[in-house]
């Protein structure tokens, strides 16, 4: 099964957003432009621009000085194009020269606009019809001369393209670039605001963990399609919460049926010679005794931290060394206790801290052989160590051992709690647990904490 890649919502939302605006704000110019266009009012396109230009190039003056026009391809194209084709072309020392049947109107008009550099002429005939002409002053190779000229052709597609450009950079991608800007500035902060209750909730989801029992995302500010998903994750935390409820409850009941008949079973035991198999029997009735209290330490672990204060590392070590060294000695062990300092002081709650160094007593007197020494340390600045002189733990399994239920030897008695107990139980102290070779081959588990203010 291949897992989707994952996209973000904001960016998509953005993203779509802007093409869109983008797309009718080129539409809604477009829409404008040929508005414009069609009424006259931007700009007009007209075949005497192209008339003038092909003039440009065909003027000339002959021997006498006088303005001459001399066939060009440009000029016959638009004489063709243009079956009313005419033209005046004059200078300001009165040569002129013309061609086609000038109208009336503008035989004599060029004189009056010397003054002019460009003009474009209309002129209402008797018949209800109406006459245009265009008229512009231009430099040439016969020196600076006034061309008038009327409607002639079609207007040439380069000219087209060219005013189509004009009218484009110096219209519409201005008006495009600020509206992009503007949409890009402010939908991101739209979206941002818009999503900002979707934002808390997943931080807020990144703070739950399985200690944080009641934990709920909020629902305030939420996009109202957002709320369905949001409400759902809630009951699924609602339900998560009161299984782990039951759970608990559960073990905690299990565990104290068991404590009473496991404690009477090992006060028989002991009144009873049972000859060498004693120690055994003992041993396992003990090991069902620790799997209760295991049990009942996983739930108070999880307990708000409200019994924190500072204890002496070296206390616990003196204590729970000297109340199982009985059990360790009958096993065939020796158990020694050593410190670096008198006290060594530490934030945390002492029964926590004494049942995670029992365990790891009782880990050693499990799988250390049942012969060598086992050593319980305090050094500095707060740690506390556990080494016996068994076959170790592997590399490759040192971090699986924690794990619950998990077992390196498939044959051993024990549950598998302990290490998994003493992991938890130094976390919830702020401190690390840690596993390397002791100094005979042995295991050599290490528990570090922080050291509290107050340090002899």
């Amino acid at each position: 099964m291949t897992c989707a890649t994952p996209y973000s919502l904001r960016w998509r939302l953005m993203s779509r957003l802007v093409t869109l605006q983008a797309t009718m704000l080129a539409l809604l110019v477009l829409v404008v432009l040929a508005a414009l266009w069609g009424a006259g009012h931007l700009i007009s396109l007209e075949s005497e621009d192209d008339t003038i230009d092909a003039l440009r190039d065909a003027i000339v003056r002959d021997a006498g000085g006088n303005l001459a026009v001399r066939d060009t391809p440009e000029l016959a194209a638009r004489r063709k194009q243009a079956p009313n084709f005419w033209f005046v072309v004059r200078d300001r020392d009165g040569h002129s020269v013309s061609e086609g049947r000038v109208p009336r109107e503008f035989a004599d008009i060029g004189t009056a606009l010397d003054g002019i550099g460009q003009a474009r002429l209309g002129w209402n005939l008797v018949d209800g019809m109406r006459a245009t002409g265009r008229m512009k002053w231009i430099d040439t190779s016969a020196g600076n001369i006034q061309i008038l000229t009327g409607q002639g052709g079609a207007v040439s597609w380069q000219r087209i393209g060219h005013a189509v450009m004009t009218l484009f950079l110096g219209l519409v991608l201005p008006i495009v670039v600020v509206m992009t800007l503007a949409t890009l500035i402010a939908t991101p902060i739209v979206v941002r605001r818009t999503l900002a209750g979707l934002d808390r909730a997943a931080t807020q989801a990144e703070k739950i963990d399985i200690d944080g029992h009641g934990e709920r995302l909020p629902l305030e500010a939420v996009p109202a399609e957002i709320v369905p998903l949001v409400s759902a994750v809630n009951d699924a935390l609602s339900r998560l919460d009161e299984g782990y409820e039951r759970h608990k409850r559960f073990l905690v009941d299990a565990a104290h049926e068991l404590r009473t008949p496991i404690a009477i079973l090992q006060t028989r035991l002991e009144s009873i010679a049972l000859g060498p198999d004693q120690t055994r029997v003992l041993e396992d009735v003990a090991r069902l005794s620790t799997l209760a209290d295991q049990l009942l330490d996983l739930q108070r672990v999880n307990q708000p931290a409200d019994r924190m204060s500072d204890v002496d590392l070296v206390a616990i070590g003196r204590k729970v060394v000297a109340d199982l060294a009985p059990l360790a000695i009958a096993a065939g062990y020796e158990l020694s206790f050593d410190s670096a300092a008198e006290n060594i002081l530490v934030r945390g709650d002492q029964g926590s801290l004494e049942r995670a160094l029992t365990n790891l007593i009782q880990n050693a007197i499990e799988y250390g052989g049942r012969k060598g020494l086992i050593a319980v340390r305090v050094d500095r600045p707060a740690t506390i160590s556990v080494t016996d002189d068994g076959p170790g733990i592997p590399p490759e399994y040192r971090e699986r051992v924690f794990e619950p239920f998990y077992r390196l030897n498939g044959r051993s008695r024990g549950a598998g709690l302990g290490l998994n107990l003493v992991r938890e139980i130094v976390r919830r102290h702020g401190g690390e647990v840690a596993i390397s070779e002791g100094a005979n081959g042995g295991a050599c588990i290490e528990m570090a904490f922080k050291p509290a203010a107050r340090l002899s």
